[in-house]
């Protein structure tokens, strides 16, 4: 073999045992997990998993909040992060959504992210409505919201979500009359529902659930395939008599900048499939009302892309426009 050649030889397995390494070591620092929303939703799954991380990694993982835009500013900063896997993402599918609902976006969508795991899926969205709110079944809130007289709003964590789309597509669907009032995340969603800002709010079990257990909001259905764990008397929009509207509800993922390390992707995946190894992991998750998943950086980049084709469909049946 030439000198030259083996010299490259060498230079690749020199790069390779150093990214190994790297990966071994790593973290060596805090680990900073940006939630591109305000508290609830993907911010109660990213506070989870940072205990989790903290404790077995030996060092510190942390969420901060930075809301504004459905997610772009602070997606935005995970974009333009070192790759160094010190700044990971924790959103939700509003992050596939947001490209066909605003006309531009400082980051590309499909090539600025490295998918790390999907964390968890929201099986369903709970339809919601504030008690003061005269109905008590989906037939006859149906009917009450086709009058525009009653003039009801509803909440979202932002513009052009999976809550925004499952309601408008209700709104299609149905010919309900509800309007949309944005907040900036999904706890300040549910705050609006329960203090009557606005009236009626679809979301997922993880905004819901403490609310319509404490009465404070009335579930009338549930849109997955079967009825939530998490409030099981609450019937699903089937047995509701509304088949036609079965919504999963969406997911919440981890990523990195893109660029970052395979070794590194690899390694938070399995801290996270060790962290659900552990059955306490797993059943505060489902007690949220959602499932843990846990797939591999492959599947998970595979589903990612697939997921920018549902949504694209979606978006244009509810007739969102981009902004």
């Amino acid at each position: 073999m030439k000198l030259s050649a083996c010299m490259n030889v060498a230079a690749v397995v020199a790069i390779a045992f150093c990214s190994l390494a790297s990966a071994q070591s790593y973290p060596v620092k805090p680990v900073k997990i940006i939630v591109p929303a305000g508290p609830g939703g993907p911010d109660i799954v990213a506070r989870l998993v940072a205990a989790n991380f903290t404790q077995q990694m030996g060092q510190t993982f942390f969420v901060e909040n930075h809301g504004g835009a459905n997610g772009i500013v602070g997606a935005d900063m995970v974009a333009k992060a070192a790759p160094d896997g010190y700044t990971l993402m924790v959103y939700s599918s509003g992050l596939v959504i947001n490209q066909f609902v605003n006309k531009k976006l400082p980051y590309d969508t499909t090539n600025d992210f490295a998918p790390v795991t999907k964390l968890i899926d929201n099986v369903g969205v709970f339809i919601t409505v504030n008690p003061s709110v005269p109905v008590q079944t989906v037939r006859e809130f149906v009917e009450y919201a086709k009058n525009p007289a009653n003039k009801l709003a509803y909440s979202t964590p932002g513009v052009g979500n999976t809550m925004h789309i499952a309601t408008e597509l209700f709104n299609s669907k149905y010919g309900t009359q509800m309007v949309h009032i944005p907040y900036k995340g999904g706890g300040l969603a549910a705050s609006a529902a329960v203090a009557g800002e606005v009236q009626v709010m679809f979301n997922s079990p993880s905004n819901v659930v403490q609310f319509a257990k404490t009465g404070k909001l009335r579930a009338l259905a549930f849109s997955g395939l079967k009825r939530s764990e998490a409030l099981p008397n609450v019937p699903t929009t089937v047995e509701a008599g509304f088949p036609e509207f079965v919504f999963d509800g969406g997911w919440f993922g981890m990523f990195a900048p893109a660029k970052t390390s395979p070794d590194i992707v690899e390694r938070l995946y399995r801290e996270y499939r060790t962290a659900l190894g552990d059955k306490a992991t797993p059943e505060k998750i489902r007690a949220l009302g959602i499932e843990p998943v846990g797939d591999t950086p492959a599947e998970f980049r595979k589903f990612y892309l697939a997921e920018i084709g549902r949504y694209s469909e979606w978006v244009k049946l509810a007739r969102i426009q981009p902004e």
